[in-house]
């Protein structure tokens, strides 16, 4: 019995079901298979009312990705590594005043990293979008851009930076970059990154239900932990994937046993890692609520790369609702809880993305997930 006939069959679930599927949105219901599956870019952009933007220096081997909403978005944050760089993300909890953002920044460069968001602050307060308390001419807004960083400080770039770091210059290209479409492997943030002893990267899934809603997720891996299944190139996500999206493996019929961590870094340092990623919809939620699905999401990181969220790692999952569209019904929590099960499964699903689409970068040594 699959699962959506079983909660039918238990009391109230039939109720639940018809609920939670009266949601329209007809772009993305034709883009829907009967049973649901990727958007038509197979991005986190299939979320109506997102776009991103990349930047990347090849000879710092370094870069930055923004994922930029149409307007103000609601947003929460779950950190569960134990070396995160973060900026603005107290500033999400549902307690505080601001529970929408204006931009999401995701950057390589360890603590330098974080003035990627003054490049994309700039740019924004430009345009005048941002947080205002006041109308006085004159005054400018405040754009709200939380931002979390990994370390690619020691993949042997160009760092000799001296007090003038790429990365506010960086943020402020990807900015202006914002489009629809993007690269995947070897860009922005990804462009330097290492998942476990492979090359790691951007990676981007998608998943809009047969009723219309939208998930996406985009992720920077760069984790301490291996997305394969030690003695395999299958992906520990590959139970969950589409249409041969990241080579066609599918699920491993390998045995692990114990400490078996297979393709994980051998000397992790402190910051020295991090996944760091982003997940979106176009259903309206509250912060509340987005924080639920957020904290979800980050479970699609134990299902892609093992081991996770360790003291090595800084991982931070961000969370966006675009609001395009509103949830019809009384059984919101039940929403929730597809929407967050959809975006750890997306995440997963994204993480192997990244890692199968990346490539070295011009003199760079090491594997890649292609050269196994």
């Amino acid at each position: 019995m699959d699962r959506r006939t079983l909660l039918a069959s238990v009391t109230g679930g039939a109720a639940l079901l018809a609920a939670g599927s009266r949601l329209a949105c007809a772009q993305n219901t034709a883009a829907a298979s009967a049973t649901g599956g990727p958007g038509p870019l197979n991005l986190i952009t299939d979320v109506p009312g997102l776009q991103i933007g990349q930047a990347d220096d090849a000879k710092v081997r370094t870069g930055v990705t923004v994922i930029l909403p149409d307007g103000r978005a609601t947003c929460a944050v779950d950190v569960r590594g134990g070396g995160p760089g973060t900026r603005e993300t107290d500033a999400l909890n549902s307690w505080n005043l601001v529970h929408s953002v204006d931009a999401v920044v995701l950057s390589g460069g360890s603590v330098y990293g974080l003035a990627a968001a003054d490049g994309v602050a700039a740019w924004l307060g430009a345009r005048k979008r941002g947080y205002g308390l006041s109308t006085t001419p004159g005054v400018p807004v405040s754009p709200i851009v939380p931002t979390a960083i990994l370390y690619d400080l020691a993949n042997k770039g160009d760092k000799n930076w001296g007090t003038n770091p790429p990365y506010r210059d960086l943020g402020l290209r990807a900015v202006e970059s914002a489009s629809r479409t993007f690269k995947l492997g070897t860009a922005g943030a990804g462009y330097g990154a290492g998942a476990g002893a492979l090359k790691g990267g951007i990676g981007s899934a998608s998943f809009v239900t047969k009723d219309g809603i939208s998930v996406g997720a985009i992720v920077a891996v760069n984790s301490l932990g291996s997305p394969i299944v030690p003695g395999t190139k299958n992906f520990w996500s590959g139970a969950l994937e589409i249409d041969k999206e990241f080579g066609g493996f599918g699920a491993s019929n390998a045995a692990v046993y114990g400490e078996d961590w297979g393709m994980a870094k051998a000397n992790p340092g402190a910051r020295a890692n991090t996944t760091i990623a982003c997940i979106a919809t176009d259903v309206e939620l509250d912060i509340d609520q987005m924080k639920r699905v957020t904290m979800m999401a980050q479970d699609g990181l134990a299902r892609a790369i093992r081991p996770i969220h360790s003291p090595f790692d800084g991982d931070v999952v961000f969370g966006l609702s675009t609001a395009k569209q509103k949830p019809q019904g009384p059984s919101a929590d039940f929403l929730v809880a597809r929407i967050g099960a959809l975006a750890a499964d997306t995440l997963s699903r994204a993480v192997a993305r990244g890692v199968y689409e990346a490539s070295l970068p011009p003199g760079m040594e090491g594997k890649t997930w292609r050269s196994l």
